[in-house]
């Protein structure tokens, strides 16, 4: 059986888009990553120690189905659609991140001076991952809601709170790949 390797047009995935957009509506849900890890603390016991978590987390089995489909669909598309782990990357991009250390760029989608186990075992990658959950965890609960939340349901629903969240998580974006990343590295 051959599978489609190419990622899907922009005509083709954002009506898809649009069309789960509507049926979450429709069916008075909330789309976003936050919201499943929510759930998963529920269940774990999480409101014990903090009210937030006191929620009925049986009204939202459906963030546990999300959360086996993105599994799911990121194993099947890891072994069965991607042809090769190679990233086409700017020539110039290429060469940014071979000044501050990260060579190979582009040759997989992580590179390994960031997300490899010998690079996460170090106390550098250990405190650089602690410090960025923190940070991400902080910023989704200030924020109320995650990037994809803000971005895909928020913008959707043309709430003003949602495009000033993606106003602050671009900007973010730009502060950490030119300021903070050099300065890591």
């Amino acid at each position: 059986m051959e599978f489609i390797t190419q990622p899907w047009a922009w005509y083709v995935a954002g009506p898809i888009i649009s069309v789960v957009m509507f049926l979450l509506f429709f069916f008075g849900e909330r789309f976003g990553v936050s919201s499943n890890l929510e759930t998963l603390c529920s269940i774990g016991g999480a409101g014990k120690f903090v009210d937030y978590f006191k929620i009925d987390w049986k009204e939202n089995i459906w963030n546990l189905i999300f959360v086996a489909g993105s599994i799911a669909g990121g194993f099947i598309a890891s072994y069965w659609l991607s042809p090769t782990d190679v990233v086409a990357l700017n020539p110039q991009t290429i060469q940014d991140l071979a000044d501050i250390g990260i060579v190979n760029a582009g040759s997989s989608y992580l590179p390994d001076e960031i997300f490899s186990i010998e690079t996460m075992l170090t106390f550098k990658g250990f405190f650089i991952l602690l410090i960025a959950g923190i940070m991400v965890g902080f910023g989704a609960r200030w924020a109320g809601g995650c990037t994809s939340g803000h971005a895909i349901v928020g913008l959707s629903n043309l709430e003003i709170p949602s495009l000033i969240s993606v106003i602050g998580f671009f900007i973010g974006g730009l502060i950490m790949t030119w300021y903070i990343l050099p300065l890591i590295f």
